[in-house]
Parts: structure tokens; sequence; C-alpha cells
């Protein structure tokens, strides 16, 4: 269930990214984080309620680091893409998967200790090939490039990509000791609309119409349903293998974005393109074949 989970996940962000892409003319990045959170928060509210779950918890330290690095990963990737040709601040966050990898391989080298008797443990190079050429998939799909004077946005642009790699972990800790994932999705939404809230301090709050403003509720849902799609996702990874193939299956969100731009925006995918989408679904499917075999001590690390 967690790679169905984070499929979902990969298709309600796409989905959210289509009305960002039509409402970005008349609202703010803080704005639409802003109401993004807001919506979120109320729908995270309801769904508390219908399951019987308090929204109160014991560890508000985690939640509030969890949302810290999540709001400060939303934060760069915006002003990447604001800086930056879209492929590139696109590239650049997606490369939270192959950061999640590198995480949990330093993990597991920074935890071993070697004995007479005991060997290096696993590190999963299998699943770490698929989700590199995973990456080399969104390489030839999106064809990223930088300029000289944009390497301070492409600094942020990486640094979006390894905070949401950070944000990701953090979930991984909070589902190990027994967070709701609603709980934990509420918490990220109430961080999103202060952030934003203070963005829009800043910039001001753009006029609405009768039609734009319209924009603003697919966004909040299409964003709160794939963050619980997500939280779900590597919430139900118990193993290291598991969050290897979640880190995967989250370059399909690419996938989903190029056949949207295709479909309501009239964009052209190149044969570069779909060679780089023949690279993201195969290492998803070698990624969840993979996951079936067990290695000795995968649920140790």
């Amino acid at each position: 269930m967690h790679a169905l989970w984070m499929v979902l996940a990969a298709f309600f962000f796409a989905s959210m990214g289509v009305c960002i892409k039509a409402a970005s003319p008349y609202f703010s990045s803080g704005e639409l984080v802003f109401y993004r959170g807001v919506i979120g928060m109320g729908m995270m509210v309801w769904l508390a309620r219908r399951q019987n779950i308090s929204l109160k918890t014991q560890y508000p330290g985690m939640h509030a680091w969890r949302s810290l690095i999540g709001v400060t990963s939303l934060g760069a990737w915006f002003y990447a893409i604001a800086h930056l040709p879209l492929a590139t601040a696109m590239t650049l966050n997606y490369m939270s998967s192959v950061w999640v990898a590198v995480f949990l391989v330093g993990a597991t080298l920074w935890n071993w200790r070697p004995t007479a008797t005991d060997t290096r443990p696993p590190l999963q190079y299998p699943l770490v090939a698929t989700i590199v050429v995973g990456f080399l998939g969104v390489i030839l799909m999106l064809r990223p490039n930088i300029n000289e004077n944009q390497a301070f946005a492409g600094v942020l642009g990486l640094m979006s990509g390894m905070a949401a790699a950070f944000a990701y972990m953090q979930v991984v800790a909070l589902s190990r000791i027994g967070e709701p994932e609603t709980r934990t999705v509420f918490y990220f939404a109430l961080g999103s609309a202060v952030a934003g809230g203070a963005g829009m301090l800043v910039t001001g709050v753009s006029p609405w119409s009768d039609w734009n403003m319209l924009w603003i509720v697919p966004i909040g849902v299409f964003a709160s349903i794939a963050q619980l799609c997500l939280t779900k996702a590597y919430a139900q990874a118990k193993t290291s293998r598991e969050t290897l193939v979640v880190a995967n299956l989250q370059y399909s969100g690419i996938i989903f974005g190029a056949f949207s731009g295709l479909i309501f925006f009239g964009d052209h995918i190149p044969l570069m393109g779909w060679v780089g989408m023949l690279l993201i679904i195969g290492s998803g499917i070698a990624a969840t074949v993979l996951r079936t075999g067990r290695t000795p001590g995968d649920g140790n690390h």
C-alpha cells in the first residue's frame, strides 16, 4: 500500500500544480501557501473528527521541526521557480529522492559497528540504483539548465530538495512513535498557513474576483490529499527497502505533470522526454519488484 499511496500523492501534487499554474498570475506565492494551509487545516480537522482522533500532540517539537523544514523546502522551491527555468527548479526539488537514499545509506554506515563476526550491513545498492536511473529520467524529461547569474537560486533549489528529504525522514520518525497521519498533516498545514500569512504581510493581499478565487479551493484540496497520501506512504514504509521504493515512486509526479501540461496547456513532449518517461516508469517497476526480495537485517535499519 505504501507504493500505491505515493503514486496517488504524485497524481494529486500534479493536479495541484495545474491549479497553481492557473492561479499564479493572480496570487502571490505567499498567498497560495497561506490558502493552501488554511484549507488543509480545515480538512484535517474534519477528518480527525470523522476518525475520532485528537489533534493534541505529545510531540509538539517534532511537529514544529517537520513543519519548519517542510515550509523551508516549499519557500526555497518557490524562490527557485521564480528565478530559474521551471524545469531546473523542478529537477533540483526532485533530488529529494536521491537525498533520501543518501541519508538512509549514510545512517546505515554510521550505525554500523564492525566486529570480528559482523559483516557490513546490506546497503540496498540495487534500489539506490533505481533511484539514480529514475533521476536520470527526470533530467531527460526536464532538461534543466542554469546560467552564471542564477547560482544563488540554484543553491536554494538544491536546498529545497534536501530539506524535503529531511521532512520525509521526520514523517517516518513521527509515524514510528505512533502519531496519526492526519495529525502530522494538520500541523504541517498550520505551519504553511503561518508562513504564508507572514509572506502576505510583506506582499499584501491580491484582489479577488468571482472566478480567479475558484482556483484556491482545488489547490488546497489537492494539496491536502497529496500530503496525506505522501505521509501515509512514508509512514507505512517500515524498512529502508520500502522507504527507498517510496522515494523512487515520487518521480511519477513528473509523468503526471507532463501529461497535465500536454492536456491542459498544450505543452510539447520531445523524444528525449518520452525516453526519460520510460526510464522513470522502468525504475519504478524495478524498485517495486526488488522490494519483494528480502535481505538479511533489512528490518533493522
